[in-house]
């Protein structure tokens, strides 16, 4: 079973954020869904401490949210994110979900502003969930 993240689809930062993860998960181990996609609604169903404005990390049975979420993709990652992603948890959680919501409050102000989003491409499609996995 492949870690999944749920991601906001009508945000264009964390577009660009799946792509970052993508391209910097060489193991290809991640699959994403966005929050809005039927699969991102049936995975959150159950999930009733799920902040809306947070990416959500759903690995082993266990979701994750904010800097927790955020921290335990980057250990997946290819150095050095792995490594400051484990550097990571040793700030407070308080504080790092203080940090990450100061990012998520400013995050449609970061990004471009665009009509529309970019398409991923087909490697990259393949990652994206259009039904539930088993």
């Amino acid at each position: 079973m492949h870690p999944i993240i749920l991601f906001d689809g009508d945000c264009l930062f964390c577009h660009a954020s799946v792509h970052w993860i993508a391209a910097r998960d060489r193991q290809a181990v991640f699959r994403f869904a966005s929050q809005q996609s039927a699969v991102g609604q049936a995975l959150l169903a159950n999930e009733e401490t799920v902040a809306k404005d947070s990416v959500v990390l759903i690995e082993n049975g266990c979701c994750y949210v904010k800097s927790d979420a955020a921290l335990r993709i980057g250990r997946r990652l290819a150095w050095p994110w792995n490594w400051l992603a484990a550097v990571g948890f040793l700030v407070p959680r308080l504080l790092r979900d203080h940090m990450y919501d100061t990012i998520a409050n400013r995050r449609h102000r970061l990004a471009a502003k665009r009509d529309c989003c970019q398409l991923p491409p087909p490697e990259l499609r393949s990652r994206f969930l259009d039904k539930l996995p088993r």
